[in-house]
């Protein structure tokens, strides 16, 4: 059985996983490190079906080449070109005359991940040989993200189900979803989408257009000023954030701010204004977009609620059975159907864990796993976590009606989203939904190799402990359902890497007061941080740490 030994461990060959490995390779070029990706290329979930703003849509250190004209609208791009630039990514990086691309082994797929002493074993099997493998690591990075195991949903009698495709339900209510609907009516097909309820409802569908010097609603978005107008205790604690969320004046400009914001996206779609539209009105998210209770995306094709609501016939129910060529609702309706397609999310891919060791890392897990003694304590820091939110933010205390769904487990506690409480030598990156992953993949792959490293003066546990349980309270309040598992930070990805940025004392990436606040933040921002990085911790002992390891 092989069972080669690393220093270092990479779970996941998707953006968090390149990231983490390159920057590591970067301050450790001789260091034994393998990336293990299950499938056969790189990127993930995001090889394929998404869409990003070209200036946001590459890493710091190798600039993106600009798709053709024709192949964008307001920036944004068709996602076949992210997956050229990461395959050309992997290739441009080299240590020791070895490229990236070498370090990573495709098609293996981990299946167990325990450690005993000091050392992580990582068991699985290559796809192709079925051959068992056994792998040893000091160091792990787990970058298995949060979208590499589908949500499915359960589909009664789907044996009997048989395909031949012309007519096809979609089932689920976000972008993926509306986009999968308007792709099939584009190529002709008989389309129903069906949003399933009780549930979040359909999600926000952002027009991608800019407004004044903003070139798009990313850039609009990737200001500090526009973090500010979110309330979240990784702003920084100034004037003019008390201002905004503390005072009753300043609460009620932000109010009329997302008011306009949520108006001028419900305008765009006209959900009650429309003739004969087969269930379109049934699209109108259930809440206000600053909840963010739904999935949501931005709206990157001109005529996309035209064609949904002239072609595509939408329900909200649930499926109650399959059978030969047709789908049946809870509410009696049957729905011709030769194939379905789901876009119904994903779950985070961490079934290569034990449930005791989920536990342990702070992962989500049952609550019926965690001792009496555990539970009993997390409830009791959650209880004064959550009376700072409200006393902090006193309008998350005030939510709409809104979908809660069943909590079935624990809630992500990881430090900063990256770390364990009790284990300093393992890391996970990607598993915060933010709003772009290159950056913050980079940032999380920057804080994690000094977690790592032991270069980070770490706070106390019992600080670290109630900083978790400050987020997740936090998590809960502003954006519900979504917020349960603690890891939702949809608006929050400029103060979140900045956050993380000034915690290993890194700064070449801001700009200036002025264009701190109004410029947006793009990829090359971030691309003196490296050598920052090298300047600040040359002179620490890096490989074997400077800081003792955590309690």
């Amino acid at each position: 059985m092989d069972s080669p030994e690393f220093d270092m461990v990479v779970v996941g060959a998707g953006l968090s996983g390149i990231a983490a490995a390159k920057f590591y390779l970067d301050i450790h070029p001789q260091c034994r490190l393998v990336v293990l990706e299950r499938d056969e290329h790189v990127g993930g979930a995001f090889n394929s079906n998404t869409q990003w703003p070209v200036e946001a849509a590459a890493f710091s250190d190798l600039p993106m080449t600009r798709p053709p004209p024709e192949h964008t609208y307001y920036d944004f791009f068709k996602a076949k070109y992210t997956t050229q630039y990461l395959e050309s990514y992997i290739d441009h990086h080299k240590y020791a005359s070895q490229a990236l691309r070498e370090k990573i082994r495709f098609g293996f797929e981990v299946e167990d991940i325990s450690k005993k002493d000091l050392i992580w074993t990582i068991s699985g099997k290559d796809k192709k040989s079925e051959a068992k493998v056994v792998i040893s690591a000091t160091k792990v990075i787990v970058a298995s993200g949060l979208a590499s195991t589908p949500l499915l949903p359960n589909l009664p009698f789907k044996e009997r189900f048989q395909v031949d495709i012309q007519r096809v339900t979609v089932l689920g209510g976000g972008k993926s979803a509306g986009d999968m609907v308007y792709t099939l009516v584009k190529a002709g097909k008989s389309v129903t989408w069906v949003i399933r309820t009780p549930g979040s409802g359909p999600g926000f569908f952002l027009p991608a257009k800019g407004k004044g010097p903003y070139k798009n609603a990313f850039a609009m978005g990737s200001t500090r000023l526009a973090a500010t107008l979110t309330p979240s205790f990784l702003n920084p604690d100034n004037w003019w954030t008390k201002f905004l969320h503390s005072s009753s004046y300043g609460r009620k400009i932000l109010s009329s701010v997302w008011g306009g914001v949520d108006k001028e996206i419900r305008d765009e779609a006209n959900f009650e204004g429309r003739v004969a539209t087969r269930g379109f009105e049934k699209l109108a998210p259930h809440s206000p977009i600053f909840w963010q209770n739904q999935t949501g995306g931005l709206l990157n094709r001109p005529d996309f609620w035209d064609i949904i609501a002239q072609n595509a016939q939408i329900y909200e129910d649930e499926i109650l059975e399959l059978d030969k060529g047709f789908i049946r609702l809870k509410g009696g309706e049957v729905i011709p159907t030769d194939a379905i397609l789901c876009g119904t999310g994903w779950t985070p891919s961490l079934d290569f864990f034990k449930e005791d060791l989920l536990a342990e890392l702070g992962l989500p897990h049952m609550l019926k796993s965690s001792p009496t003694g555990e539970q009993e304590k997390w409830a009791r820091l959650q209880k004064e976590a959550d009376q700072k939110v409200l006393t902090h933010f006193p309008q998350l205390g005030n939510p709409p009606d809104h979908y809660q769904a069943p909590i079935q487990s624990t809630p992500y506690r990881l430090y900063k989203g990256i770390a364990p409480l009790s284990f300093d030598s393992i890391a996970f990156v990607g598993h915060v939904l933010i709003g772009s992953y290159f950056r913050a993949a980079e940032c999380q792959a920057i804080w994690a190799t000094a977690y790592l490293d032991k270069q980070l003066a770490m706070p106390s546990l019992e600080e670290r402990q109630a900083e978790v349980a400050l987020s997740t309270a936090w998590c809960r309040r502003r954006y519900l359902s979504r917020g349960e598992r603690g890891n939702w930070m949809v608006f929050e990805l400029i103060s979140y890497t900045d956050n993380l940025l000034e915690e290993v004392g890194l700064s070449s990436h801001r700009k200036g007061w002025f264009r701190d606040l109004f410029v947006p933040c793009v990829a090359s921002d971030l691309r003196g941080l490296k050598d920052e990085y090298v300047r600040k911790y040359s002179n620490n002992a890096t490989e074997r740490g400077n800081v003792s390891s955590l309690p």
